[in-house]
């Protein structure tokens, strides 16, 4: 067995224990087809409107009934990809944003990463977050899908350190390290997920191409 194939196992083992879901994706496009069919599956998560829960007018009603428009927001996607991803969403009814997700705060369905580097000793991700876009996307999601290039992982912080000491140097820098998904125990020592952030992180482990 290949130190590779080592480390990928100890952190999709690290990243499960603590709620991710990993999975192994062998292309770009593999990637885009299990983010589309996620958010094809899952009800929208915009907040619907005041006052739907009380007796309306028939207009006021039909309001209230309006569809729900899924949102995929996928900042700093390449091109190619966010070519091929538009055309599916296109094709699925759901509308895609790469940009001004200040917008969209009242329901983003799914944000799409890719991240910087995986740490297998806790199956911590590591993400140049310096853009508020990106930001948003990984921190106000109801799903998080991170994409991590397997030739991306590394055994520890240890082992990304002169690529984060030279971050910083470059002021300003924001870069997050994210670990399963978002929880807390703040309330009655109750533990309850997506009350900081994203309900679910989604880990896709691609095949570098």
């Amino acid at each position: 067995m290949d130190s590779t194939k080592t480390l990928t196992q100890r952190f999709q083992e690290k990243a499960e224990a603590v709620s991710a879901v990993v999975t192994r994706v062998g292309s770009a496009e593999a990637v885009l087809d299990y983010v589309v069919a996620l958010c094809a599956g899952k009800e929208a998560c915009q907040l619907l409107m005041a006052g739907c829960e009380t007796s309306l007018s028939p207009p006021a009603a039909d309001l209230c009934e309006t569809k729900q428009i899924k949102v995929i927001a996928a900042p700093g996607l390449p091109r190619e990809e966010l070519d091929l991803l538009s055309a599916r969403c296109g094709a699925g009814g759901i509308r895609l944003t790469t940009e001004g997700l200040r917008d969209h705060l009242a329901g983003i369905d799914i944000g799409l990463t890719y991240v910087d580097f995986g740490l297998a000793d806790t199956g911590t991700l590591v993400i140049d977050s310096r853009d508020e876009d990106m930001r948003l996307a990984t921190m106000v999601s109801e799903i998080h899908v991170a994409v991590l290039p397997r030739s991306r992982l590394r055994e520890s912080a240890y082992e990304v350190e002169d690529d984060l000491v030279g971050r910083m140097r470059a002021a300003p820098d924001y870069t997050a390290f994210i670990t399963g998904a978002s929880r807390t125990a703040d309330i009655e020592r109750v533990l309850a997920l997506g009350v900081h952030g994203p309900l679910e992180l989604h880990i896709l482990i691609r095949e570098d191409a």
